[in-house]
């Protein structure tokens, strides 16, 4: 079982002047603790399970770049990007930028996008749901496209690339992983069959026929089921002084008994660091083998 850290909330004990300095210290001990993963969500306001919209909120790619600075082993992605928020082509870029800053540990994090709010909020289109998977699909096609080196003109419904040049190419061969956020049975996990190297799913009661959708999807392709990393969000608190560790051991264990190979989430208190170093001694090395 991998285990991935989400930081999805930027308001830090220390404030504004203090936060680059803090995410740093985060991002290094996650990175030196054994955490496979390291991601930011690609919103613009902060989301309301978490703060009112005017809590502190980073944009996601600057962001990551940033960490990669900070970090020599974790992988780097958004959890997940909203495909409406960049053009495809100069998504791809920025994955590919990332990738090849980081010595090859970007992946691209993407789905449909939900957050009208913040869309609104800052001018950007933000069509029904049934265009935002047409654009998601072909968004995928073209950073495909452009990973294989193929500059031939893309004409999709939506999106006209004349020459989609992609220079430097990723240093992850054959592209950058992509992992595909969202449970939908009819569009997301065709999608994921179809397009993605991974998968990211909500706990829940339907997991296991979430996961028993995405094996039927694949089977109607012809796909390997099992070439999909299956990862689940999961939020992490070891308790004030570590006396939950066993308990969320026993618990990422029922979520690799189900078929999942990782999980990423936030991590509570993490601006304290402490947990951080709990999961290091008492989490990560437990669920190494799961």
């Amino acid at each position: 079982m991998q285990i991935g850290l989400q930081i999805p909330d930027f308001t830090t004990p220390d404030g504004p002047d203090r936060l680059g300095a803090d995410l740093a210290t985060v991002a290094r001990t996650a990175d030196e603790a054994g955490f496979d993963f390291i991601a930011v969500m690609d919103h613009f306001f902060q989301i309301r399970s978490i703060g009112p919209p005017e809590r502190a909120m980073l944009e996601a790619y600057t962001t990551l770049g940033y960490l990669a600075s900070c970090t020599s082993r974790a992988k780097l992605l958004t959890l997940v990007t909203g495909t409406v928020y960049r053009h495809p082509g100069v998504l791809a870029k920025i994955v590919t930028t990332l990738d090849v800053l980081s010595g090859g540990r970007a992946w691209l994090g993407i789905g449909a996008a939900w957050n009208e709010e913040e869309s609104r909020g800052l001018g950007i289109p933000f069509p029904p749901v049934a265009e935002r998977f047409e654009r998601l699909e072909e968004t995928l096609q073209i950073c495909l496209q452009m990973w294989r080196g193929d500059e031939t003109a893309y004409r999709g419904i939506h999106y006209q690339l004349d020459r989609p040049l992609n220079s430097p190419q990723s240093l992850t061969r054959p592209h950058p992983p992509i992992m595909i956020g969202g449970g939908g049975e009819k569009k997301t996990l065709r999608l994921v069959a179809k397009y993605a190297d991974a998968c990211n799913l909500f706990p829940g009661p339907d997991l296991t026929r979430k996961l028993d959708v995405l094996r039927a999807h694949c089977d109607a392709i012809g796909r390997d089921y099992d070439e999909i990393t299956r990862t689940c969000y999961f939020i992490f608190d070891v308790g004030e002084k570590g006396e939950k560790a066993a308990e969320m051991v026993d618990r990422l264990g029922q979520l690799a008994g189900l078929g999942f190979q990782a999980a990423l989430g936030a991590v509570a208190d993490v601006w304290q660091v402490t947990p951080l170093e709990v999961m290091a001694a008492d989490v990560i090395p437990a669920v190494s083998s799961l």
